[in-house]
């Protein structure tokens, strides 16, 4: 969006930023209030209680071009560079998945098999913003908790965060799935929300999706590369009685529990999200 004639107001700025962004956004004026924020300094609070105050220009112009950003599908998180996840703001950026709210089903059932007070070794796999580990690093005080990311630009998001939220309760580790930790180290818990869209569906799913990095959202012609390997892999990973908890997409329920139980896991089981879709499937080493 170029330069144009000044905003009478806040609320004239707030109604023809959600007019600009309405067609890329379902939340388009909590977006144009956040981005309007973003251009002031100022909070929501202060842009209601202000709403016939008048723009400066300069302002006007920043709110402009990050309107234009937000229409073409730029993620919100990537323009104010955060994102809330089980109430922690988290940096994100152009190298990490942005972190969703279904996400947090995840970090409620592992906190289920977390005993307070007890030094349970954890390892999240593929941890991006560092979100899941970070979440369960502020739940359980004393968790050994490990993280890993095959991507360096990730991880260096990921510590940033854990530095803010849990200072020194995560090690970090780059590569690949279990090729980040040694062959003989195993966990009471293992958690994934790994790469599961289907190549193939590019066309199907949200436009937002392609400002993300692609390695942290593609797997395969059926979006269960990099579930199959860590499947295949976790038993020797984990304690006798370990869990192996993973996120999938809606329609992948019944592949990962047989996935699951074909590794010789037992107890596998499936949870839904707010949304009533299979979302994490769980399984349990003998």
């Amino acid at each position: 969006m170029s330069e144009g004639k000044p905003f009478a107001s806040v609320k004239d700025a707030l109604e023809a930023g959600r007019a600009v962004i309405d067609a890329t956004s379902e939340s388009a004026r909590l977006d144009a209030e956040v981005l309007l924020g973003l251009a002031t300094g100022k909070d929501r609070a202060w842009l209601y209680a202000n709403s016939d105050e008048a723009l400066a220009d300069k302002t006007a112009n920043v709110f402009r071009a990050l309107l234009a950003e937000r229409a073409r599908g730029v993620p919100l998180a990537h323009l104010t560079g955060m994102r809330e996840f089980w109430s922690l703001a988290l940096r994100v950026n152009e190298h990490t998945l942005v972190p969703r709210p279904e996400t947090e089903l995840l970090v409620e059932l592992a906190l289920e098999r977390i005993p307070a007070n007890q030094p349970i070794r954890i390892l999240d796999l593929g941890t991006g913003t560092g979100a899941i580990a970070i979440a369960l690093a502020t739940e359980r005080a004393d968790a050994n908790i490990t993280a890993t990311d095959s991507s360096d630009q990730a991880l260096t998001v990921a510590k940033q965060n854990a530095e803010q939220h849990c200072a020194g309760r995560i090690e970090f580790f780059a590569g690949n799935w279990f090729t980040a930790v040694s062959d003989d180290t195993v966990f009471d818990l293992i958690v994934s929300n790994p790469p599961y869209i289907a190549a193939n569906e590019t066309r199907l799913t949200d436009p937002e999706l392609a400002f993300e990095p692609i390695d942290a959202l593609y797997s395969g012609a059926d979006g269960l590369d990099a579930i199959r390997q860590i499947v295949a892999a976790a038993p020797t990973h984990l304690q006798p009685g370990g869990a192996l908890l993973i996120e999938h997409g809606f329609a992948q329920a019944d592949a990962v529990a047989q996935l699951l139980k074909a590794a010789g896991f037992k107890s596998v089981d499936n949870a839904t999200d707010l949304a009533g879709n299979p979302r994490v499937t769980t399984g349990i080493k003998p």
